[in-house]
């Protein structure tokens, strides 16, 4: 379901918030389905519950996940991804440095396109 990387440089809060987003574009979770409650996630993960409020905020804040008082947490109907301009200063940085390391790595540029478009299209096949 959510996969975290303890010797990643991305806190885990964000790994939680793009783990739920990457199942939703997956067909992993469907609108409207019940998210675990922030407790139950945190003890099925084994993580602080702080960090997966924090999670569950940004994921809130940004319309992704609906929390009903008293019914739970649940992936929002009304959902539309949105470019954000600081989400996007934020991706050009990412994609730099993969793009840094794969030339460092010996990819053309060429090669890198071919990567990224497949990579795009094996994320589209599964939306």
């Amino acid at each position: 379901m959510i996969y975290i990387d303890v010797t990643s440089s991305t806190p885990i809060y964000a790994q939680i918030v793009n783990n739920i987003k990457e199942g939703i574009l997956k067909g992993l979770f469907e609108p409207g389905e019940k998210l675990p409650s922030i407790r139950d996630m945190a003890k099925m993960m084994t993580l602080n519950p702080n960090t997966v409020q924090k999670a569950y905020k940004e994921l809130e804040r940004e319309g992704v996940i609906v929390t009903i008082q008293g019914k739970g947490t649940f992936i929002s109907k009304e959902y539309k991804p949105k470019k954000d301009s600081s989400k996007m200063e934020e991706l050009k940085k990412t994609f730099r440095k993969g793009i840094i390391e794969a030339l460092y790595m010996g990819f053309s540029k060429e090669e890198l396109m071919a990567f990224i478009q497949g990579l795009a299209e094996e994320m589209e096949e599964r939306a």
